[in-house]
């Protein structure tokens, strides 16, 4: 059963060790909710219909959008059931990748894996040599790193020099208001970074950024379109392990990112940067 009391104390101080403890509570419903072990929200571009192809669309694109294909080795930051790092290492044969994560409970989720090394660490203290690596990878988990700007020093300092860094976050836009995130204050469980904020750690620490892709309206409302169109099924799903307030927190937060990204208060940014 979870205690609400402690979810509103773990998603208020969204320090490590809370992030660990919502994620092992909460990580499941999105499982039940896909069928599958991604967690990241998809991108749901043209005649994608469910949230695993949408998910693998995220995965794709973002692989692509590091070169990957171009990588031998990449360290993937906040992995979390390793389900997109297992994705790339099956469509880049020669990868070799690094599943970095403060959870050891889902770092142990997905057993051994060809081609993929798992590390129990922080993110904000990587643990590779100086100049060791071609890819850093941070899907949809840099807005749990705190403080954000170790991190992007950390990717700096283990990038080789012709290395990149890819990022892909929920974002607030510029000029938005914290106020009008509504009941997103208490359950986005995460750090609320700004893009202009992120953007400026990037260039601070002596990145270039070279695609930046605002892609919220491919995440959020069709995310939020096919959980109302199939809330009977998924709610039955979930009932079976959580209690009913949680699938109505769920789904008041999921309807409330949709009118978010489209009042123009959060987006959705994929970026890649290069020393």
């Amino acid at each position: 059963m979870i205690n609400p009391i402690d979810v509103f104390f773990w998603t208020l101080r969204k320090n490590e060790k809370d992030v660990i403890n919502l994620y092992n509570s909460l990580s499941p419903i999105m499982q039940l909710a896909t069928g599958g072990s991604m967690l990241n929200f998809g991108y749901w571009v043209e005649n994608t219909l469910d949230p695993i192809s949408a998910q693998e669309n995220l995965c794709s694109y973002f692989g692509k959008l590091a070169e990957l294909e171009n990588a031998k080795n990449a360290v993937d930051v906040g992995s979390g059931l390793s389900a997109p790092a297992i994705f790339w290492t099956n469509n880049y044969k020669k990868l070799d990748l690094f599943c970095v994560n403060i959870n050891y409970d889902q770092l142990s989720f997905s057993g051994h894996q060809k081609n993929i090394e798992f590390l129990n660490s922080t993110s904000t203290k990587l643990p590779f040599f100086d100049n060791s690596v071609d890819r850093v990878l941070a899907l949809e988990s840099s807005q749990h790193f705190k403080p954000l700007q170790d991190f992007i020093s950390e990717s700096k300092r283990i990038l080789k020099s012709d290395g990149i860094l890819t990022l892909a976050l929920p974002v607030i836009l510029p000029g938005a208001s914290f106020v009008k995130l509504g009941i997103l204050k208490f359950t986005w469980s995460s750090e609320h970074y700004g893009l202009d904020y992120v953007k400026k750690l990037l260039t601070r620490e002596g990145f270039t950024i070279n695609e930046e892709k605002l892609i919220g309206k491919y995440v959020y409302e069709p995310m939020a379109n096919y959980y109302i169109k199939n809330r009977d099924k998924l709610k039955k799903s979930i009932l079976q392990k959580y209690p009913n307030f949680v699938e109505k927190i769920l789904c008041t937060s999921i309807l409330k990112m949709k009118k978010a990204s489209e009042q123009k208060i959060i987006d959705y940014v994929v970026i890649k940067c290069k020393i």
